[in-house]
């Protein structure tokens, strides 16, 4: 008899957290980034707060959620861009085939969150796709890196190979990478890239309601963190929808060449 393989256990567990509505519910509404309460995640998930609390109980756990407590509210964020990007891949894989909106207000913010949107701390949508296009338009970002290249761990921030622009950094295996002239741009568009630990400088997520891949990875979060810092996009509604201020656009085209027509 052959052995069973010694991973199929935790595969299995960790399968088995995310095999609920409920579950999954508070996964997806926590990809905005931000912290929320159980009492909010209960209201979301359609559940009581007693069952949604032995929910987060499980979550948390299993290494999904991160916890902390303020007076007597609890608060759970995804644990690390790990879990996000686990999630993430998990949505993108199960979006379901486009639907008409049964209110008006579906519709509006089904349209919201297709023209922007975060998506855990990178921005999506066709904004997302708006900026990571003329990233690589200029020659600031590999979109072929980690072809071939094979048994890298994902999380790693290897050098992504030489080519056009200058030696790609951060996309081993993840599909995309800086070049030197897009780690320039970031620097001189006062832009700080965090190159600690093991998440990928640059990380290719394919976009749910594009179907195509946008900017992860250090790179995406530190554009979107200076983006809402600056006021280039804000935030939207109470889910991950965002807008370009009038005062991103005119960055976005003066940096980028971002048309303000691929920005609505």
């Amino acid at each position: 008899m052959t052995p069973k393989d010694p991973q199929a256990p935790a595969l299995a567990a960790l399968a088995g957290l995310i095999a609920d509505e409920s579950r999954a519910a508070c996964l997806l509404a926590l990809l905005d980034g931000r912290a929320w309460t159980a009492g909010e995640l209960a209201r979301r998930a359609g559940v009581a707060a007693s069952t949604l609390s032995a929910h987060l109980d499980r979550l948390v756990a299993g290494g999904l959620l991160a916890q902390e407590r303020q007076g007597r509210h609890r608060y759970v964020r995804l644990a690390d861009a790990r879990a996000a990007q686990l999630v993430e891949d998990l949505a993108a894989r199960a979006a379901p085939a486009a639907r008409r909106p049964r209110t008006l207000r579906e519709a509006g913010a089904g349209s919201a969150m297709a023209r922007g949107r975060t998506c855990y701390d990178h921005l999506a949508g066709r904004l997302g796709i708006a900026v990571t296009d003329a990233l690589s338009a200029r020659g600031l970002l590999r979109t072929d890196a980690g072809a071939g290249t094979g048994g890298t761990d994902p999380g790693s921030t290897g050098s992504g190979g030489t080519g056009a622009g200058g030696t790609g950094t951060g996309g081993t295996g993840t599909g995309f990478a800086l070049t030197d002239a897009g780690l320039g741009w970031f620097a001189s568009a006062g832009i700080v890239l965090d190159r600690r630990g093991r998440r990928p400088l640059a990380r290719a997520c394919l976009d749910w309601t594009e179907r195509r891949p946008h900017l992860a990875g250090a790179a995406g979060a530190a554009l979107c963190r200076h983006a809402l810092d600056t006021g280039w996009c804000e935030r939207i509604g109470s889910e991950r929808a965002v807008r370009v201020t009038p005062v991103g656009a005119t960055a976005l085209y003066e940096l980028l060449g971002v048309e303000r027509t691929a920005l609505g």
